[in-house]
């Protein structure tokens, strides 16, 4: 099932707090990018965020799944409604993309 373009709509707005947030369609889905760095995306109508340590430690008990076949397991989002846990969580999911990202380029 392709995702919305409302339910698009309703995840930015939620984002809105932050600057530079931004997403691509991608065969009926959407990337989601922060700062320039892939955060997550929605699929089925679902937000799901990379299943990195700083978004696991903000939401230990969301379920992991697969957005579409063959990709890798991703956090679901299920705290859509709380701008403020939006925020903290791109932020430090930021910072650990952008230091892993600097890392790699350094070898």
């Amino acid at each position: 099932m392709p995702s919305s373009k409302d339910y698009l709509d309703f995840v930015l707005e939620q984002l809105s707090e932050l600057d530079d947030v931004t997403y691509r369609a991608m065969m009926s889905e959407y990337i989601i990018y922060y700062k320039g760095e892939i955060v997550g995306g929605i699929y089925d109508n679902r937000f799901l965020v990379k299943n990195i340590t700083s978004a696991r430690s903000l939401m230990p008990d969301s379920p992991l799944e697969i957005p579409y076949d063959g990709a890798k397991k991703m956090l679901l989002v299920d705290n859509v409604d709380d701008k403020q846990f939006l925020v903290e969580l791109f932020n430090c999911m930021y910072d650990e993309l952008h230091k892993q990202k600097n890392r790699k380029g350094k070898r």
